[in-house]
Formats: structure tokens, sequence, C-alpha cells
């Protein structure tokens, strides 16, 4: 069973893909992390993000063992991993690495901007989870917050935004809603109550699908 997880920045999307993998006793991927790590590189090795052959470079010498989730969290690499998101060259290295992990014996769980449309438009379970980008604001806000960056919400919210931009306008694999997704708003609902609504959709497409 392969579970497609979709969605803008700050939409809560991570957390519930981790949870039901758990659920579910599945392998995860935050397909996000890739990008993070490709834009964190870039950054440290002072990369033009113009330079697409050294982006792409980067990306095809990937190590998933070697990833540090907590460290690719920092703010500056968001942006970076938005810039490098929209680089063709870039998608088509990490490509096969995400896919692979998707159809691995079992299945798996992954969520990004691409997993219900590219990565494995054939998961039986596909959800898109979004919020308004004042809701994703705020959120962002306050984890950036507890881990002591020095931020305000009008500049996230303009963070936000611009990564939306990005993320849907990108010529290459954009963010985009699969046909087939099931859609979980949780503008208005906390961490609980949206954890339930994804499962319950969940578990609709597992019934749908003779799971």
């Amino acid at each position: 069973m392969i579970i497609a997880i979709d969605g803008p920045a700050a939409s809560g999307k991570g957390t519930i893909a981790r949870r039901l993998a758990t659920h579910y006793g599945l392998p995860h991927l935050d397909t996000g992390l890739l990008y993070r790590a490709v834009g964190a590189k870039a950054l440290e090795n002072n990369v033009d993000f113009d330079d697409t052959a050294a982006l792409a470079g980067i990306a095809a010498a990937l190590d998933l063992a070697a990833l540090d989730a907590e460290a690719l969290k920092a703010g500056p690499v968001g942006e970076a991993a938005s810039k490098v998101a929209a680089v063709p060259e870039v998608r088509a290295k990490l490509l096969k690495l995400q896919q692979d992990f998707a159809h691995q014996p079992g299945g798996a769980v992954l969520d990004g901007r691409d997993i219900g449309t590219v990565i494995a438009p054939d998961a039986e379970v596909k959800l898109f989870v979004t919020a308004t980008p004042e809701a994703r604001a705020e959120r962002r806000f306050n984890e950036l917050l507890k881990r002591g960056e020095e931020v305000t919400l009008a500049a996230v919210l303009d963070d936000i935004r611009r990564r939306d931009a990005r993320d849907s306008g990108r010529s290459s694999a954009p963010l985009v809603q699969a046909p087939d997704a099931q859609v979980l708003d949780n503008t208005g609902l906390d961490v609980e109550g949206s954890w339930q609504a994804a499962l319950a959709l969940a578990e609709r497409a597992r019934a749908a699908a003779g799971l």
C-alpha cells in the first residue's frame, strides 16, 4: 500500500504522514528533506542557484541515510529548498530515489508536492492537505520561535506566499492536487483533529481499494 500525501508548506502533511506510517507500520519519507538537503549543500558551498549542473550534481550524490531532519528545518534552508525544487535537472536526479522508496515491498508513506501526481500516481491512498496561507504562516511562525529563531509573523507569511507561488508555478512537477486525491483542509483543526480526519480519509480510500 502506497500512501501519497501532498500539500503546500506548513499544511501539516508531514505530521499526518508520520502518524499514518506509524499507524500502518510503513516506512516514511519526507521528500521535502531531499530538496532541503540539496539547498543546504548549495548554501554551504556557495553554489549559485542558477548553476543547474552544480545543483544536479549535489542531488545525484545525495545519501538518504545521512539526512539530518532537524538540521534541515532551519528557515533559510526552506527558501533554498523551494528554489532548487523548481530546477528540472534536480527533480530528475531525485525522481528514481523517491519512486524506489515508494515501491519497496509492502509499500510506504511519502509526503511532498508531487507524490500523487508524479512519484506514485498509482498510490492506493492519496491525500491533499491544505490550509489558508495565514493559518500555515502562524503554525510555521510558532515552530520557528520554539527553535529560537528571530522572525516576524509578517515575514513568515510573505515567505509562505512566495513558496506557494514558486511551487505551484514551476514548469517541472508543480504543486497540484491529483484528480483522485481526497482533500483535507485543516485550517480550523488542531493537530489531533487533523490527524483523525486524515485517518478517516485514508480508511475510506483503503476500503475503496479493497485493502
